[in-house]
């Protein structure tokens, strides 16, 4: 009878065991950043970059010294750095870029003494830069520029004050039209990610306020929709900054990096199924803004960016689903 109290008092003891072993599991953090190669080019900040393929594109931006027009691809596959032919227009930082049918599109942006509002297109398989036709919004840098359906969309930026209106371009007639209005706040430096047809843009700042409005753009409609706002009450997220990073993986969209009161390595990860978002492990690079990313099927990576007067060449390549390195 001893015997059988004693094994009745330690089987709860095992039960308690059992369940804090199954929570300890359960606080597994997912989400693993890689360092791969660095940029074989000058270390840099407020360049564009777009995928094509298996091949990322950076182009241009700003070393602390000269603004650039050098353009080079990055091999996913062969984590490497090929440089290609530079950019034939006049140097500069902060434009757009965006991909539309195997082809990048780059324009708009700053060369130091003025606002840039020209467009061209580059073919990666001739290697070859051809200019297309002017954007028909006003000179500006720090806008955003994404593709969904086919078409190319460039709004928001600074040219001279925050803007909030969209262009849309048709890369088949190149020809420039007026977008369907934004409803949100004016802004310069926001991030932006598509998922699908869909672009989400959010954070930037306007009269020296970090905005919190979301939206979703719809490409096959061409509306936008507003969603919770990025500092929500009943949300335990606050997620306001500008020079973020946006690019979507897997079906969700990232936000990475960023200055708010200080440059940031936050990651914060968007579910367009729930409008929710979610803090992932921390970019292991420096703290920076005014990042790159390349997003392809199966992998992301950021690079590049500056922290004040320092501009950064590393690349890191984010895993999702990976656990986060243990000394971290």
């Amino acid at each position: 009878m001893k015997f059988k109290n004693v094994l009745l008092k330690f089987i709860p003891i095992l039960l308690i065991g059992l369940v804090v072993s199954c929570s300890d599991d359960d606080d597994t953090e997912y989400g693993n950043w890689v360092e791969s190669s660095s940029f074989d080019g000058d270390a840099r900040g407020n360049s564009v970059s777009f995928v094509i393929g298996d091949k990322g594109y950076l182009v241009a931006g700003y070393d602390g010294d000269d603004y650039l027009s050098d353009v080079w691809e990055y091999d996913k596959e062969g984590d490497y750095w090929v440089q290609k032919a530079d950019f034939p227009g006049v140097a500069r930082s902060g434009a757009v870029g965006f991909a539309i049918d195997g082809k990048g599109y780059f324009g708009t942006g700053f060369d130091g003494d003025d606002k840039l509002k020209d467009f061209w297109s580059f073919d990666p398989v001739a290697n070859v830069w051809e200019q297309k036709a002017d954007f028909i919004g006003s000179e500006r840098y720090g806008a955003v520029g994404f593709a969904v359906s086919g078409m190319g969309y460039v709004g928001t930026g600074y040219d001279g004050s925050e803007l909030k209106d969209f262009y849309k371009y048709n890369p088949t007639t190149d020809q420039w039209e007026q977008s369907v209005g934004f409803g949100g706040d004016k802004r310069k430096d926001a991030a932006v990610f598509v998922i699908g047809d869909n672009a989400y843009m959010g954070t930037g700042l306007h009269n020296g306020a970090y905005e919190n409005d979301f939206y979703v753009f719809d490409g096959t409609s061409e509306t936008w929709t507003r969603l919770k706002d990025l500092d929500d009450d009943d949300e335990d997220y606050t997620i306001l900054l500008s020079g973020g990073v946006g690019f979507s993986l897997q079906g969700m969209g990232y936000i990475v990096t960023g200055g708010a009161s200080g440059v940031s390595t936050a990651v914060w990860e968007y579910d367009p199924v729930t409008d929710t978002w979610d803090d992932r492990p921390d970019y292991e690079g420096s703290a920076r803004q005014d990042a790159i990313a390349f997003s392809f099927s199966d992998k992301a990576f950021v690079a590049m960016g500056r922290s004040g007067s320092y501009y950064f060449d590393d690349n890191w390549e984010f895993r999702p689903l990976e656990e986060e390195d243990e000394d971290d």
